[in-house]
């Protein structure tokens, strides 16, 4: 894979098609771990074409910035497995936040008194394949995020109160066979627990270019503008 002009500014929507293919291939076994998290590390830190290009010289030629490859929302073989970072959330006249690259664990417990909770698990790894997210809440909130393919199951209760999911994609996905299975369960009174299916915005950003490359449009992020 080559790169016509190097010094070129990577998109977001490059940077993520390149951290993909690395995922794929220590998924594979063409990559250690220790390799993968260096150059996933240098993935996100590069600001040009030719940063990036040397990241996936020597995987299959498929993947990377230039190629146009069509990259899943989610490479879950490589998000299972390690060591949980938190196993648990607590907000008591406040609020708590789980977001960003974090390890869930097995059995995740949440609890929320006049006060809120976020858990996002669009960007999370997943110590086991099998995940229960337990939340509780009195008098409070809690909003749970899960991207588009994730197996999920939702069967908490809500008195005087909601628990229950909702989705603002245009399709719903059918999960993906090899995503973790998240049960989410609990209770909320007097609160809400909302479960929302929610694409990330580098996802977003990659369906945004995908289509403008569909219709032969200029790449917004690039910085050039049409003259007429």
């Amino acid at each position: 894979m080559t790169s016509e002009n190097p010094d070129m500014r990577a998109s977001d929507a490059e940077r993520e098609r390149v951290a993909e293919t690395l995922r794929e291939a220590v998924a594979e076994g063409r990559l250690e771990m220790d390799e993968f998290e260096q150059r996933l590390d240098a993935t996100f830190k590069a600001r040009t074409h030719g940063e990036l290009v040397p990241l996936v010289r020597d995987l299959p030629a498929s993947g990377g910035p230039v190629a146009g490859r069509k990259a899943s929302s989610a490479n879950w073989p490589a998000r299972i497995g390690g060591a949980p970072t938190s196993s648990g959330a607590f907000a008591f006249w406040g609020g708590f936040s789980r977001k960003g690259r974090w390890t869930v664990g097995p059995r995740f417990t949440a609890f929320a008194m006049w006060g809120g909770g976020e858990i996002d698990l669009r960007e999370a790894h997943f110590a086991e394949r099998d995940v229960v997210i337990r939340c509780f809440t009195i008098m409070g909130g809690m909003q749970v995020t899960v991207p588009p393919d994730l197996n999920v199951q939702v069967n908490g209760l809500g008195i005087m109160g909601g628990f229950g999911e909702h989705s603002k994609l245009d399709e719903e996905p059918e999960p993906a066979p090899d995503a973790p299975r998240v049960r989410i369960t609990g209770f909320a009174l007097m609160g809400g627990v909302g479960v929302e299916r929610k694409r990330s915005k580098a996802e977003k950003r990659r369906l945004q270019e995908e289509e403008r490359q569909r219709l032969g449009k200029p790449d917004a992020g690039d910085g050039r503008k049409e003259l007429g």
